[in-house]
């Protein structure tokens, strides 16, 4: 019986088929990797997922951490399923070989991850976590933070998390208030509280490592002004000793945990730093390590921040390609029904699949978690080509990609797969919304993704107000030159459908950048970012119209009579659908941008 998890053969014809992974492997990094390993670490993460993940995924939701003023509890499937994660060296997968990793390509450790993303969002946020953080203190950490941190977090002995926001701040992290005072023997001793905490305490790891965003005071003992004075600070839950073994508890507390709709298996904390509950040393204060240089430290978190929001990205996909796969079973087995014509109360009833509207909310799932998922596979290989390539010029090119795709990556699925979900719920009809069926736990779950790691409001004024005119605009162009190539080789089909096709999106690619000249010309910033969430949606649907238009080419070329016949022709009618109903929508969009209306800049909370 196929997953209802995920698809292997999509993610097959995505890696190998489109995406060309096996190319990696003529590149030394991956020289020791074949298809075969490739294969392997994915049927691992699968099995692992399916044997492990998924079978708690409604208990751990129905019975959430608990806090009983001491200690975090939860059920103990979580503790192994994590156990087995770990054993098989899956949260240094992509890490060097000399710090006990299997230097998988990013775009395979990705894929395999979402596997687990779709088994149990909740369970699988510990390792998400562990897993950027630890890359941040490879790119920025000193060896023996490494050696004292990030090791202990490969093989699963630590759990990491990232500690930005606070209750006063939010997202508005240069107004943060915790302190990071300089000691007499040059550390540090951390005060202050931090909000929204995933993963900020458990029992599942020997030591948690804290990576805590806070603001070395002035001489005067004012705090620095803005993001320019935000150093970044490591603060375990246990100080380590230099032999690795686990010294006094810091003083670092959890003051209780926030109940959220979805994600429920993650504790989600409110922690509070220096306390002195715990006086480690015989004194108040959490103890932290700054990370690099003074000042430096949200430009060193947006290592971690731009991770995990591609990252927050493809666990959105995943659970609205889980949500379509339970619609789409459903579908096929419910027989509810006849058709419009000859309806006939004697004949037996259809599978509710026959009739054309539920073939519609399908169609509309599978092009919205297909073209998601192609999306965020590409940003990891892009990942690879960044930091792989032989070719500089292709490396700086992987870059600008990076850089303008990233709010896309991160915001696009969170709205339209979460879309998905609530489409498989109305597939479900009345069972959709009650807990004996998954479909309502994964909207609940991906209803958090529009807000982790940075609201739509924020990726689009991330996208608009800085990506696309970043260096003159060169990440734009970048970009306008991949999709103009995949128009032209479009265009060169000898067929009337892809050549209509690559003339939708060429037309919706000019007026997008006619718009962002228009936008960027107003002479006002304010006006040009009013509508910077419309510009996100429109940029995205053109994004995924690409990738639409790139599997439809590859799905086209390989069609023939064999088994795998109606999966390329269900390629083509996704990315038909895609074109037929969902591009339009774009019009609208750029032309309410080109106007620079300003309904929502000129409102007035009194009007409310």
């Amino acid at each position: 019986m196929p997953s209802k998890i995920l698809s292997r053969r999509d993610i097959a014809f995505l890696l190998y088929e489109w995406l060309d992974v096996e190319s990696l492997t003529r590149r030394e990094r991956f020289a020791d990797h074949s298809r075969e390993t490739f294969d392997a670490a994915m049927l691992t993460c699968e099995q692992i997922a399916t044997d492990l993940f998924e079978p708690h995924n409604k208990k751990s939701d129905a019975n959430e951490p608990h806090f009983d003023g001491e200690r975090v509890t939860m059920i103990p499937e979580v503790g192994k399923a994590l156990a087995a994660f770990c054993d098989a060296g899956l949260m240094a997968a992509g890490r060097d070989y000399d710090l006990g990793g299997s230097q998988l390509p990013a775009v395979v450790e990705k894929a395999g991850f979402a596997w687990f993303k779709a088994a149990n969002v909740g369970t699988s946020s510990y390792p998400f976590l562990t897993i950027g953080n630890s890359n941040l203190l490879l790119a920025h950490g000193s060896p023996d933070q490494i050696e004292r941190f990030v090791k202990p977090m490969m093989t699963g002995r630590f759990f990491g998390t990232m500690c930005l926001s606070e209750t006063q701040a939010g997202s508005s992290l240069s107004d943060i208030r915790t302190r990071a005072v300089v000691q007499a023997d040059g550390g540090y001793r951390l005060f202050g509280n931090k909000m929204w905490i995933s993963a900020g305490e458990h029992e599942l790891s020997e030591n948690i490592v804290h990576l805590v965003l806070a603001k070395i005071p002035e001489a005067d003992g004012s705090l620095p002004v803005g993001v320019k004075g935000i150093s970044l600070f490591i603060v375990p839950k246990f100080l380590v000793e230099d032999d690795g073994s686990l010294g006094e508890r810091n003083d670092v507390v959890l003051a209780g945990l926030n109940h959220k709709m979805g994600y429920r298996g993650t504790t989600n904390c409110l922690l509070n730093f220096g306390e002195g509950k715990y006086r480690p040393g015989g004194a108040a204060g959490a103890v932290g390590y700054l990370v690099g240089e003074p000042g430096k430290g949200l430009a060193q978190m947006f290592h971690m921040m731009n991770e995990a929001r591609i990252g927050v990205g493809l666990g959105a996909v995943a659970l609205g390609y889980t949500g379509y796969l339970h619609s789409l079973d459903y579908a096929r087995n419910r027989p509810q029904g006849r058709p419009p014509v000859g309806k006939d109360p004697a004949q037996a009833q259809v599978p509710i699949v026959a009739h054309a509207d539920v073939k519609r909310m399908l169609l509309a799932q599978k092009s919205y978690v297909e073209g998601g998922l192609a999306l965020n596979l590409f940003c990891a290989k892009l990942v690879d080509d960044e930091h792989t390539a032989d070719d500089e010029a292709v490396r700086r090119e992987a870059k600008l990609l990076l850089d303008i795709l990233t709010p896309i990556a991160k915001s696009w699925p969170s709205q339209w797969c979460l879309e998905a979900n609530n489409l498989a719920i109305q597939v479900h009809g009345g069972y959709g919304y009650t807990r004996d069926y998954n479909v309502e736990q994964f909207y609940r779950d991906n209803r958090l993704n529009p807000i982790h790691e940075g609201t739509h409001g924020i990726q689009g004024l991330d996208l608009l107000g800085r990506k696309v005119v970043m260096q003159g605009g060169a990440a734009l162009q970048a970009l306008a030159e991949r999709v103009r190539t995949t128009i032209a080789r479009c265009k060169s089909v000898r067929e009337a459908s892809s050549q209509r096709l690559a003339g939708q999106l060429e037309t919706q690619w000019d007026r997008l950048e006619q718009v962002t000249a228009i936008v960027h010309g107003a002479g006002d910033t304010n006006r040009t970012l009013a509508n910077a969430s419309v510009y996100l949606e429109a940029f995205g649907h053109i994004v995924i119209a690409w990738m639409w238009l790139e599997q439809a080419l590859v799905a086209g070329r390989s069609m023939g009579g064999g088994s795998d016949h109606d999966f390329y022709q269900g390629k083509l009618a996704a990315c038909r659908y895609f074109f037929a109903f969902e591009l339009p929508k774009v019009g609208p969009m750029l032309d309410l941008l080109a106007s620079l209306d300003d309904t929502t800049l000129t409102m007035q909370d009194a009007w409310f």
